[in-house]
């Protein structure tokens, strides 16, 4: 049984969403990032950046113990392993490439930003980052809508694939991010397709806190 280390955040949702997904066992093992307990050895271990999420696979390559950090690299591990949700043909794995890192390097930095300065007290510097994150998150809205147009997923025909799970697991929070998926009729369609699927409500369902 595969064990996350994981809490109820976007990152965190995008492994508890391929797992089901993948039809894989797993236990999740809470790590309370609002405590700082990311920064413990225990974790350290396995999270050499001490961040959520991170896994510990018991039946690893050859059979041996393995650990994997960072979100994108614990889904690519996922999809090897299963041989699902990640094309075998290297011509169709690249765009599942390139949205996955269009995912990590953006669609997930920048929306995280707005969450930041959301937080913070009202005043100019709050003012600044909402104006100038969201800005940037509207326009990654903007790309994703362009891409599925005509299109069931992001990256590839039939089914989704880890992509997919990747960039979900940050539209959940749309609301948060202040932008209004009617906006981007592509995206809300996809989305709704998304989180109808039986094994991805499992996996946003799940207590990972």
């Amino acid at each position: 049984m595969i064990e996350l280390y994981t809490w109820d955040t976007p990152n965190g949702r995008k492994i508890s969403v391929a797992l089901e997904e993948m039809g894989l066992p797993y236990a999740v093992r809470p790590v309370n990032i609002t405590k700082g307990e990311q920064f413990g050895a225990e974790f350290l271990r396995i999270s050499p950046n001490n961040r959520i999420p991170a896994i510990v696979d018991p039946e690893g390559p050859d059979g041996r113990p393995i650990s994997v950090f960072e979100s994108g690299a614990i889904l690519l591990y996922l999809g090897e392993k299963t041989g699902r949700f990640l094309p075998r043909d290297l011509r169709a794995r690249v765009p599942v490439y390139e949205w996955l890192m269009w995912q990590m390097g953006g669609f997930g930095p920048m929306p995280g930003q707005v969450h930041h300065f959301l937080m913070q007290p009202d005043g100019p510097a709050k003012e600044y980052g909402l104006e100038r994150y969201g800005k940037e998150t509207r326009r990654l809205y903007g790309v994703l809508d362009r891409r599925l147009a005509g299109r069931d997923f992001v990256a590839t025909e039939g089914e989704p694939s880890i992509a997919d799970f990747a960039i979900l697991g940050w539209a959940w929070r749309h609301q948060r991010h202040r932008v209004d998926l009617g906006e981007v009729p592509n995206v809300r369609r996809w989305y709704e397709a998304m989180m109808a699927r039986p094994a991805t409500a499992r996996g946003f369902a799940a207590a990972l806190s």
